[in-house]
């Protein structure tokens, strides 16, 4: 058996390790849910792996489903909050659309208010 002769210094075993580098974890999205997922991993959020259900309870589901060929959207979280946005701004836009729509029916009410009046007068 291989025994060194003198002992391995400081400076040298720190040299030596210095190449010993922790590396970033690879990360995906998950093609079903959007959910950063590890590479090669089933997704945490959804049970899923390259959009197929890993889950027995999700199989099960998926075979006695109708067999149709879908497609993964892919979502963001900023496509999602400009979706949220467009849809506040219609809400306001039916908001206002009701309000004048009132007011309109308001002062036609007091127009004619002011016609019976008028003809009572007379």
């Amino acid at each position: 058996m291989a025994v060194p002769k003198k002992r391995t210094g400081h400076s040298a075993q720190g040299s030596r390790r210095a190449n010993w580098k922790a590396t970033k974890p690879e990360t995906t999205k998950c093609p079903n849910c959007g959910a950063t997922v590890l590479a090669h991993t089933v997704c945490t959020e959804c049970g899923t792996y390259k959009g197929q259900p890993v889950k027995l309870a999700d199989k099960a589901a998926a075979a006695t489903a109708p067999a149709k060929k879908t497609t993964a959207k892919k979502t963001t979280k900023k496509a999602e909050a400009k979706v949220e946005e467009a849809k506040v701004e219609e809400a306001k836009v039916e908001e206002t659309k009701v309000e004048e729509t009132k007011s309109e029916e308001v002062k036609e009410k007091a127009k004619a208010k002011k016609t019976a009046k008028e003809e009572k007068a007379e």
